[in-house]
């Protein structure tokens, strides 16, 4: 890990690679051309404990007062404060007010009411003695202090919020905590974004089935499951598909898919081998293709359009759909379809759901050195180093390295009009596991 990287990726077709990147799509223009293909996926009412993780399409507002009366915030007996000021110290016990119990009256001022967090405060009692201050015996307090403040350990009906006012606006990413103040107003139904219609697709003779034994020339499906997992962390449930490689039978899957979904994202037959249909069918079926091939490494021959559908019958003017499909054509590399999933597919979703994209920052560790002018995204180790992320590169074998990827934690991305990068400078970084 503490290894220098002084090495600079290059080779006698350096100057060939630089004139074809010329002509491709940049990383910045192809995340620009992306989310201007955001679409609306509408809204549905859920269950207030399912809506972990979906966003807020309804501003939430108190149904009363926040506390709804004055509330005891601490054990202990409850007092008038006028009798303590003129000197009193020793109470009669009265009653007990336990939380959940209707509203007790102090009869007698010169007496006392024990209280219980969380109870409604008995009539005629402004202050709250907690019984660490307070000795008990024979039913008659004695309190062992000698100042206090009237509506000590009282939480006063509306300081928090008051009936109508507003708790949690619209557009809000719904926490944990935002489950609890649901539960608390009696929301026990809530309006989210919907979650897109995903189809994720594999394709290739070469694959077979994860509880397959493939042959020496054969592989397992695996693009397919980091996509699935990568779409999980954003509470996207997905389909899959496997299509061999015919092309009859891809364009009848395809169009099919087409007409049923919100998303297609495929991995691999998008470069230039003499079985990778899938630009061929696409533009045959109609889906307008927005960019070929990205300045990047890996990933370059990503492919990216969208096709205009049918709206559906809306059963409610205020749940819009979408009325169109995008598709995310991802090399088969599995390094290439992990980068294009969390650079290009992530920001498109925050955008479409209305959220705002959280990028974040990593230190590079040691020099770094990259030729081509490509945007390079470089597989890192981060450490959380006084409080500052730190990224140190690990070398790799290339984006078929699957294997490398379990010993990093995220992409640095590069930029492609340098080929030095120098250690302490700070780059975009793309996480994949917590920090």
């Amino acid at each position: 890990m503490e290894e220098k990287f002084n090495n600079v990726c290059s080779s006698p077709f350096d100057s060939s690679i630089k004139k074809k990147a010329i002509k491709l799509t940049s990383s910045d223009a192809a995340l620009e051309i992306i989310l201007n293909e955001s679409i609306n996926f509408g809204i549905e009412e859920i269950d207030f404990i399912n809506s972990l993780e979906r966003v807020l399409k309804e501003s939430i507002v108190a149904d009363r007062d926040f506390p709804p009366f004055d509330r005891v915030s601490m054990d202990g007996i409850g007092i008038c404060f006028e009798s303590f000021k003129k000197g009193q110290r020793t109470f009669k016990i009265e009653g007990i007010q336990p939380a959940g119990s209707p509203q007790l009256t102090l009869k007698n001022y010169a007496n006392c009411i024990e209280v219980m967090t969380g109870a409604v405060l008995p009539k005629n009692v402004d202050v709250v003695i907690p019984y660490e201050q307070v000795e008990i015996k024979d039913s008659v307090a004695t309190i062992q202090i000698e100042t206090t403040t009237q509506f000590k350990n009282i939480h006063k009906k509306g300081t928090d919020k008051q009936q109508g006012d507003l708790i949690i606006p619209e557009n809000t990413l719904i926490s944990p905590a935002e489950i609890g103040v649901l539960a608390t107003v009696g929301k026990s139904k809530v309006k989210v974004v919907k979650q897109p219609k995903v189809m994720i697709i594999s394709t290739g003779d070469e694959l077979v089935e994860v509880s397959e034994t493939p042959e020496a020339y054969q592989i397992r499906r695996s693009n397919v499951y980091t996509l699935v997992s990568l779409l999980e962390r954003l509470k996207i449930n997905t389909e899959t598909a496997h299509i061999t490689d015919n092309k009859e039978i891809l364009k009848s899957k395809i169009r099919s898919y087409l007409e049923e979904y919100d998303v297609l994202l495929f991995s691999g037959a998008v470069s230039k081998g003499k079985y990778d249909f899938i630009p061929e069918v696409l533009d045959e079926l109609g889906v307008e293709k927005l960019f070929h091939k990205v300045a990047q490494r890996p990933g370059k021959p990503f492919w990216f359009g969208s096709k205009a559908t049918v709206v559906k019958e809306q059963h409610d003017a205020n749940l819009d759909e979408s009325n169109k499909t995008v598709v995310f054509a991802f090399p088969g590399n599995p390094i290439s379809t992990f980068v294009g999933c969390m650079k290009y597919f992530y920001p498109w979703y925050q955008k479409s759901i209305g959220l705002e994209e959280q990028q974040n920052f990593a230190i590079l560790a040691n020099d770094f050195a990259f030729k081509p002018s490509l945007t390079y995204f470089l597989q890192v180790k981060l450490e959380n180093e006084n409080g500052q992320l730190v990224a140190h590169p690990i070398a790799g074998k290339g984006s078929g390295d699957l294997a490398n990827i379990v010993l990093t934690d995220g992409f640095l991305e590069l930029p492609s009009d340098r080929i030095e990068f120098k250690k302490g400078e700070v780059f975009p970084i793309l996480k994949y596991r917590s920090f």
